[in-house]
């Protein structure tokens, strides 16, 4: 699982970004923070927000496989230093967010629509009693 805070210039809000490989497939979500998060608040999200959020994710994508291989220490660090001063979303990370709020649109269109049906039949049940108190006394 790996958390990459960063300051998004599109909404300018710092956010936080979520990504976590599992079963070879990688879920990916964001959390908006808002101002500069400070340690304690990045420290309060991620021991009682962050567990919570990823459950929420369903959708994933297929995640690329890493070799298994011992890697150089020296050339271990250098990546970590190009990661922390990349500090951008990868693009796999991008498309599983993007497929997680398609599947919530759906989810969401779906209930909207179950509702919207409850409702109106609701309705038109009150409208027929309704005409027929009308009707009753004559």
């Amino acid at each position: 699982m790996k958390l990459t805070v960063l300051f998004d210039e599109s909404c300018k809000y710092w956010i936080g970004v979520i990504e976590q490989e599992e079963q070879g497939r990688l879920k990916a979500c964001r959390h908006i923070f808002g101002n500069e998060p400070k340690d304690p608040e990045i420290l309060e999200f991620v021991s009682e927000k962050m567990m919570e959020l990823m459950n929420l994710t369903k959708a994933g994508m297929d995640a690329k496989r890493s070799k298994n291989t011992r890697i150089n220490p020296k050339r271990l660090a250098r990546q970590a230093s190009r990661e922390i001063a990349q500090r951008g979303l990868s693009s796999h990370a991008q498309e599983a967010i993007k497929l997680d709020l398609e599947s919530r649109k759906l989810q969401r269109k779906v209930h909207n629509r179950q509702q919207n049906l409850v409702e109106n039949e609701r309705k038109y049940q009150l409208r027929v009693q309704k005409a027929k108190k009308k009707h009753r006394g004559k």
